[in-house]
């Protein structure tokens, strides 16, 4: 009998999530063989929405697949495709295909993925969106009219962890007080200052999943902190990715470690592997090994 991703909310015990990213085709055994290698360890799946902007099979149709194989899927629905009209059809579809879980954010610009010359949406931002579930949540659409029956979503929504972004910190409140049930943020590497940011945000009383993005190399670790905002790996761990022997091997153990740090400080963490699971199922045995 699967546990559903509710229930353990409110069992208050440690959660692991991580991403299922759909397939660029229609092929999915992969995703699914992902799935069910790492059932034993892995609370729920964010199925992501067209990542980095990059075309690839409807979450919505991987988040079902998924769900019919027993799995507990948390679908991602992002800003940057769909008008307010598609955004609620989806949101009613997920849920009448037995989705629960949702993780709201607004999505990367087209201009980052592989059709730049694409028209992003935009109608609504992520605060707006969560809006929008809050009123079908209450059994309307976003211009009042009456549904017949609500969805009654798990929500959920993102954010980075840099304890200085005092304008992040507003929006997150803004989020939460559109009824947040958990918060997923964006990748941890320093602990110390993952405890700061929490300490800034100690009056929003929602449970926390902390992001690991496993290293692969020092390049990768210098262009994510070029590149993506919200991160900041320090320079110490880019040192050992350098001097390392085994870069991967040695990511790994940084990822590990940082799990074990983080399983202290918050409700669970997000494990988020460049590429595929082929390196996670280990990281998850050597996180909860003494």
């Amino acid at each position: 009998m699967v546990v559903t991703f509710r229930e353990k909310l409110q069992s208050h015990r440690f959660i692991i999530t991580t991403e299922i990213t759909p397939p660029k085709g229609v092929e999915t055994s992969s995703f699914l063989s992902d799935a069910e290698q790492l059932k034993q360890h892995v609370g729920a799946f964010n199925v992501t929405d067209n990542q980095r902007a990059v075309m690839r099979m409807s979450p919505l149709a991987v988040g079902k697949l998924l769900k019919d194989a027993g799995h507990e899927v948390i679908l991602q629905i992002t800003c940057r495709d769909r008008n307010r009209l598609a955004l609620q059809s989806d949101l009613l579809g997920a849920w009448a295909l037995g989705i629960q879980n949702i993780c709201v954010m607004t999505g990367d610009h087209t201009t980052k993925g592989d059709h730049p010359d694409a028209k992003p949406v935009f109608d609504l931002d992520s605060v707006q969106l969560l809006e929008v579930v809050r009123k079908l949540k209450e059994g309307y659409d976003l211009s009042d009219n009456r549904l017949e029956h609500a969805p009654d979503f798990v929500v959920g929504a993102v954010s980075n962890t840099d304890p200085t972004q005092t304008m992040q910190h507003i929006k997150l409140r803004k989020k939460v007080s559109m009824g947040l049930d958990f918060i997923q943020t964006q990748a941890v590497y320093d602990a110390e200052e993952f405890a700061c940011f929490l300490e800034k945000i100690s009056d929003i009383d929602v449970p926390i999943i902390a992001g690991v993005i496993p290293l692969r190399s020092a390049k990768m670790a210098r262009f994510m902190n070029t590149s993506i905002p919200g991160i900041r790996i320090p320079d110490e761990l880019i040192t050992r990715m350098e001097n390392a022997e085994e870069p991967v091997q040695e990511g790994m153990k940084i990822a590990v470690q940082l799990t074990r740090e983080l399983k202290n400080m918050c409700r669970g963490i997000h494990l988020m592997p460049v590429g595929q699971h082929i390196d996670s199922k280990e990281i998850l045995n050597m996180s909860v090994s003494n």
